[in-house]
């Protein structure tokens, strides 16, 4: 219906260009008005697309209206005319297109079910419109059932409006635009959906529609960015329709640009064949219900016209809903992007400047985190402070892909990245990687990239130690379920027999553990001692403990240094119900001897309950005894520090089932002799040794 009242724009009476009379307001919304008006010079009647004050200076609306009017050199009866563009004395710009009165193939198909010869007249007139405009060069790329205007309500007369391909603007719209490919999701091409449209881009997207007019019901075109992109490389679903129908369907609707129709004048002449003996230029309409070809004279058709508006964007103007898809686009300012991927998921937010645009972000941060962009995260508006942002941000995104944890927030043209990395070579080129990419896209750039794991369990850092365990076991300070948090300390305990081999464990464990410190707590021994231990099994001491004292005045020495002429006495201690092992003792000196201290010749006795004392609630053996037990022949072995030979000597305590290497050893022995019979022993009699402990005896001056 036209609206008799005044338009915000323009006024009924109103004559534009001295030759057009505005007659009545057709639609209204927030980025302009679409008008009837008559030519006074001609009497033709005409609609009049117009921006408001405030869009007629923005070259990005003014672009949309431009590319539109240069359809004028289309001339052709199934293709909407376009007149000119102009602008007023008072600033407002202003197209000039036939007034189609009718029906849109959208609304027919919502009233009534189409009939398939119906639908095969409407694709041989639609498929001569799309001759003249390809034979231009010009390719429609948002060809729906919106698109296509039955003039009078015949299907002959189908007449293809809205060459605009103007960016949609509504929030949660779902056509995809952009300077290389345009479309709603449901009726693109395949090809569309990675940036490249071309003449039988068209031809899908009739086939679509077709297919959609005879079901009656928008074709579902997926729910995700990759939802969408999966279902594009199928063929739509024809089942139940009838032929010819269903095969001009299938050959124009193909994903693959070899299979399908190579042409409109292809179609023309598939069509001309199928509609024989019907001539398509005056033929007899198609059955429609009474009343369907005028019916909505006031609403109906003068909506058409709206949806020929596509202004700021619009890619068509709906009936009944100008208040929803026609409000101003706001401005955002600082304009943002702000997304996150990580163990709690992933998140997206921000704006975009327009659908294609929100498109290309929503793809670009699926790839980047493998999750679908949440329906309505980014909100279209106006302060995209460049042309480059959109593709800047969304080549930001790409960058940070394959980090574990991000969390990316861009400003205007100033940009944060946080992110927790694999390993430092990984975060070495990601830094590296949005240094680049800030100085090519002009943005200001803030990087903290931390060096993960997250979560560090004692396991993962054992694992990493194992292969320089070279003097006995190297140990974490967690256990192998445990978690070292960001920034704790991973302290290593154990012995090896160099400072070079200190240090190369100390790197091993530094570049598996990122932004941790690392200390490394061993003692450095001789290699003797680590030759013995290495063949020891990784039991740990269980409930064995070795004490240390002093032989002249029976104190206990806690550090284990002894010096020139002092007495180191040893003493094993268990609780003192332990029963059932056997407890072996030997000392592996720095001058690759070792000495059997238990058993030995004068006591082979060695079951852990036979020897021994409880004192206090608990067995202590003593192994090395003072000068003053030896005197009073309380003890067999005692040694004291001597001068000329300083350094560190080992006890090694052995808790085994069964009595260990079949007979006493000697009384001393080589380093590798003793290693060879240890590891013969294992192999004969693995899991025999329960337990071990050891003690270091640091001799010095």
């Amino acid at each position: 219906m036209i609206d008799r009242l005044p338009g915000d724009i323009f006024r009924q009476g109103q004559v534009l260009n001295h030759t057009y009379e505005i007659e009545g307001v057709l639609g209204r919304g927030g980025t302009g008005e679409v008008y009837r008006a008559r030519n006074q010079i001609s009497g033709r009647i005409v609609a009049i697309k117009a921006l408001n004050a405030q869009f007629s200076g923005n070259d990005d609306y003014i672009q949309l209206m431009r590319r539109e009017e240069q359809m004028r050199d289309v001339l052709n009866d199934a293709v909407v005319r376009y007149t000119e563009c102009s602008r007023t004395e008072q600033g407002h710009v202003f197209l000039v297109m036939d007034f189609i009165d009718g029906p849109s193939m959208n609304d027919a198909m919502m009233r009534r079910r189409m009939e398939p010869r119906e639908l095969m007249i409407i694709a041989h007139r639609v498929a001569e419109g799309l001759v003249a405009a390809h034979g231009r060069g010009i390719v429609h790329r948002d060809l729906s059932p919106d698109n296509v205007v039955l003039r009078d309500g015949a299907a002959e007369k189908a007449t293809i409006i809205d060459f605009g391909i103007a960016k949609d603007t509504s929030t949660g719209a779902k056509t995809i635009v952009g300077n290389e490919f345009a479309g709603k999701y449901e009726y693109a091409a395949p090809e569309q959906l990675e940036g490249r449209a071309e003449k039988r881009s068209d031809l899908y997207s009739l086939g679509a529609t077709l297919l959609a007019a005879f079901r009656g019901q928008v074709p579902f075109g997926g729910a995700t960015p990759g939802e969408i992109i999966r279902r594009k490389q199928n063929r739509l679903d024809t089942e139940g329709v009838p032929e010819p129908l269903k095969g001009l369907v299938d050959w124009l609707s193909a994903p693959a640009l070899a299979e399908r129709a190579p042409s409109a004048e292809a179609v023309v002449d598939r069509l001309n064949q199928a509609l024989k003996p019907i001539s398509t230029r005056g033929a007899r309409a198609a059955t429609v219900p009474n009343g369907e070809r005028r019916k909505g004279r006031g609403g109906t058709y003068a909506l058409l016209f709206v949806l020929l508006l596509g202004l700021a964007g619009g890619g068509g103007w709906y009936a009944g809903l100008f208040d929803q898809w026609l409000k101003p686009v706001p401005t955002a300012s600082p304009y943002r992007l702000a997304a996150s991927f990580g163990p709690d998921g992933a998140s997206l937010s921000g704006n975009a400047p327009d659908v294609e645009a929100a498109q290309r972000l929503g793809l670009a941060f699926t790839a980047a985190t493998g999750a679908a962009a949440p329906e309505g995260a980014l909100p279209l508006a106006q302060g995209v402070p460049d042309a480059r942002w959109v593709g800047s941000v969304a080549d930001v995104l790409g960058v940070v892909q394959g980090l574990p944890e991000w969390s990316l927030d861009v400003s205007d043209n100033s940009a944060s990245l946080t992110a927790l990395a694999d390993n430092r070579e990984q975060a070495e080129a990601k830094r590296a990687a949005v240094a680049d990419w800030a100085t090519r896209a002009g943005i200001k750039a803030t990087t903290d990239v931390k060096i993960g794991p997250r979560n560090l369990q004692g396991q993962a850092v054992q694992d990493i130690l194992a292969p320089l365990a070279l003097c006995g076991p190297l140990t974490p300070d967690k256990g192998p379920l445990q978690v070292y948090e960001m920034g704790e300390t991973v302290v290593i305990s154990g012995a090896v027999d160099s400072v070079e081999a200190r240090d190369a464990a100390q790197a091993a464990v530094e570049a598996s553990v990122g932004d941790r410190p690392v200390r490394v707590d061993a003692a450095i021994l001789n290699p003797d001692l680590c030759a013995v231990r290495k063949v020891l099994p990784p039991v740990g001491a269980g409930d064995a403990v070795i004490w240390f004292g002093d032989g002249a005045t029976g104190a206990v020495n806690l550090s284990g240094i002894y010096h020139a002429g002092e007495n180191p006495v040893v003493e094993v201690l268990v609780p003192p119900d332990m029963a059932g092992l056997s407890l072996w003792v030997l000392v592996v000196d720095n001058t690759n001897q070792v000495f059997s201290l238990l058993p030995n010749e004068k006591q082979a006795e060695h079951e852990i309950q036979n020897i021994g004392t409880v004192v206090d609630g608990v067995r202590r053996v003593r192994v090395l005894h003072s000068l003053e037990d030896i005197k009073a022949k309380r003890g067999q072995y005692m040694i004291t520090v001597d001068p000329a030979n300083f350094g560190k000597s080992e006890i090694i305590a052995i808790l085994s089932k069964t009595t260990l290497f079949g007979t006493r050893l000697p009384e001393t022995l080589s380093v590798g002799g003793l290693a060879d019979e240890l590891e013969a022993e294992i192999a004969r009699n693995p899991g025999n040794i329960v337990a071990v402990a050891g003690r270091v005896i640091d001799a010095r001056p």
